[in-house]
């Protein structure tokens, strides 16, 4: 299946590169492309595109908000955010919007574009070296306003209380199996279970959940 891409960013540089990089790859095709958050809209809204790869910070509508109204409207895309990490304080505001994951604009163009495959593919599921770097960030700021754990926990067992806190640290699977002294394929299936039953978008979202509710904390 071809995986149909729209690139969102003020910096014609940025839309190039990658630009240049997916018309080598048959599985990926570019969609369109944008400068600012309300042409992301626009674009969302005619080409119903797989993925959005949107910068946060651009003139006018900002990423975070742009990803807020595009994934308030179903069948939304997913919607990647493309950040300069080190010195962004958005990227968990953009996590909150709707967004499947965070790119960082230094890393090595094959891994973006494999990034994209991974969150076309409906897992959304961000490297654990990249989700420790999300803790740490938003860990140093603020702390998150946080849920009554009772309330969006009730359905979850203790197990899985103990798989959510895990991946609230940024542990893989295989991490969290070893940790727990289970296989990894029942690691996975609790995984899977929480994100049925907390409604959770994908493994950055339990991220979030998992601080939201106390169970994880700075």
């Amino acid at each position: 299946m071809t995986v149909r891409v729209v690139l969102v960013d003020d910096q014609p540089l940025i839309r190039a590169g990658l630009r240049v990089l997916l018309a080598d790859h048959p599985d990926l095709t570019l969609a369109g492309e944008g400068e600012t958050g309300a042409e992301a809209i626009v674009l969302a809204r005619e080409l119903r595109p797989d993925v959005i790869v949107m910068d946060i910070r651009m003139p006018g509508l900002d990423g975070i908000e742009a990803t807020r109204r595009i994934t308030a409207e179903p069948p939304a895309p997913h919607v990647v955010m493309l950040t300069t990490f080190d010195d962004d304080e958005y990227v968990y505001a953009s996590l909150q919007a709707g967004a499947s994951g965070f790119l960082v604009k230094d890393m090595a163009l094959e891994d973006i574009l494999g990034a994209i495959r991974v969150v076309a593919a409906g897992d959304a599921l961000i490297a654990p070296s990249v989700t420790r770097r999300l803790i740490e960030h938003f860990a140093a700021g603020p702390a998150p306003r946080r849920a009554p754990a009772t309330d969006r926990l009730d359905a979850v067992t203790d197990r899985e209380r103990e798989v959510l806190t895990l991946v609230g640290r940024g542990m893989s699977n295989a991490e969290i199996a070893t940790a727990l002294f289970i296989s990894a394929a029942t690691a996975k299936a609790h995984v899977a279970r929480l994100l049925t039953k907390l409604g959770a978008r994908d493994r950055v979202h339990l991220v979030i959940i998992a601080y939201e509710t106390g169970l994880v904390s700075p």
